[in-house]
């Protein structure tokens, strides 16, 4: 997805960036611009999954709360501020980005395993969008609160996930 996001990128440069590209060394930088363009342009649309499931977990404590059964509401507000604080991770998090006089420099293998990394945290959308499915359909024969507690592992372990992404900056 992100070699796609990048071709993207490259192939709506104006003449004047076509041109400018021809400059020794600048070719390699815009380059590199482009993929952190990408990685930023694959972050933001992870965190609109991610939103779209909160949007369902939202929907999921609403029905519950119209069925009277508030034992699981505490629980699954729970795991909607998780689910909340991943996206803020998500959307605020470093592309890759280095300066041309900054301490630390961002290499190529660094840029690819941070797309890599996104578009994991991408493919995890749908271990979540299982989750929530499994406390809505336990939540309408019975009592969610099993479904409710592997949901928060599960929020939990993408937290943890992502902190991990930090790191390839810091290798």
């Amino acid at each position: 997805m992100v070699g796609d996001l990048t071709e993207k990128i490259q192939s709506s440069q104006s003449k004047f960036e076509a041109l400018v590209s021809r400059i020794p060394g600048y070719d390699g930088y815009k380059k590199k611009e482009q993929r952190r363009e990408a990685d930023k342009l694959l972050r933001l649309h992870v965190a609109k999954k991610y939103e779209e499931q909160l949007t369902t977990l939202n929907q999921i404590q609403y029905d519950l709360t119209m069925q009277g059964r508030l034992r699981v509401l505490v629980p699954l507000e729970r795991a909607s501020m998780k689910l909340q604080l991943l996206i803020d991770r998500i959307k605020t998090a470093s592309y890759g980005y280095a300066g041309l006089f900054d301490a630390i420099k961002i290499k190529e293998d660094e840029l690819t395993k941070l797309y890599q990394f996104d578009e994991a945290m991408l493919e995890s959308i749908d271990a979540l969008a299982a989750a929530l499915a499994a406390v809505a359909e336990q939540g309408q024969v019975g009592d969610p609160s099993a479904e409710t507690t592997k949901l928060i592992q599960l929020l939990e372990e993408l937290n943890t996930t992502f902190s991990q992404r930090q790191d390839v900056l810091i290798q």
